[in-house]
C-alpha cells in the first residue's frame, strides 16, 4: 500500500514536470544578459526539466529501478497527451521520445553507481540522461530534417551567432540546445542538495535496499 501510494505521488510529480517544460520550452527568455540575446541561447523548460531527474532518482533509490520504470513510464503517457493540450504536436513528441530514453538511461546509470559514494549515483545518471535528451529533443522538436513530426518553426531554424555571442553563426536552436544542455548541468548539480536532504527520509525499502 506505502509503495502504491508513492509511486502515485512520484507519478504526478513527474507528469507536472514534463507537462509544464513541454508548455515552458516554447517561450525563450526575453532581454539581454552581457550583451547576451536571452533569446537565441534559453527557453524557460530548461529550468524545470531537469527536476524530472530528481524525482526518478528518488524513485529508484526507495523502491529500485523497477518501481522508477513504472513512475517514468507513468510521466510519459500522461505527460505526452496531457502535452498535445498544452503545446504543438510536435513539441510534444519529441519531449515524448527525448523524456522516455533519457530517464531509462538516468534509471540505468543510477543502478550501475548506487553503491559508491552518495552524489555519484544521481550525478551521473543526470548528467548521461540529460546529454541524451537535449539532443534527442532539439533535434526532433526543431531540425528542419524532422518536419515530418510538424511545421518547422521559423524563429528556432534562423540563423543567429553561436550562444548569441560568438562570431560563428548557427540555427538558433543549437544554441537553445547548448545552453539548455548547460542549465541542466548546473541544476543537476543544485538537484543534489534536496537529494542529500530527503536520504534521510526516503530509505530504501527492502529488499531494495542500497548503502547509498
Amino acid at each position: 500500500m506505502q509503495v502504491t501510494r508513492y509511486t502515485l505521488v512520484y507519478a504526478l510529480l513527474m507528469t507536472a514536470v514534463v507537462v509544464s517544460s513541454n508548455f515552458l520550452v516554447q517561450y525563450p527568455l526575453s532581454g539581454t544578459l552581457w550583451g547576451i540575446a536571452l533569446g537565441d541561447l534559453l527557453t524557460w523548460g530548461a529550468f524545470t526539466y531537469p527536476v524530472a531527474f530528481l524525482v526518478t532518482d528518488l524513485t529508484n533509490r526507495q523502491f529500485g529501478p523497477s518501481i522508477a520504470r513504472r513512475v517514468v513510464f507513468a510521466g510519459f503517457f500522461a505527460g505526452v497527451a496531457l502535452s498535445f493540450w498544452t503545446s504543438v504536436p510536435r513539441i510534444a513528441i519529441a519531449s515524448g521520445s527525448a523524456f522516455l530514453i533519457g530517464q531509462l538511461l538516468d534509471i540505468s546509470v543510477f543502478n550501475r553507481l548506487r553503491r559508491q559514494t552518495w552524489w555519484r549515483a544521481p550525478l551521473a545518471g543526470s548528467l548521461a540522461g540529460s546529454a541524451l535528451d537535449t539532443l534527442l529533443f532539439f533535434s526532433l522538436a526543431f531540425a528542419p530534417a524532422f518536419f515530418v513530426f510538424g511545421a518547422n518553426d521559423p524563429f528556432a531554424i534562423e540563423w543567429a551567432p553561436l550562444l548569441g555571442v560568438l562570431s560563428l553563426e548557427v540555427p538558433r536552436w543549437v544554441s537553445w540546445a547548448l545552453g539548455d544542455l548547460s542549465v541542466k548541468v548546473l541544476v543537476g548539480i543544485v538537484m543534489l542538495l534536496p537529494y542529500g536532504a530527503l536520504m534521510s527520509v526516503l530509505k530504501p525499502m527492502p529488499p531494495a535496499r542500497a548503502p547509498n
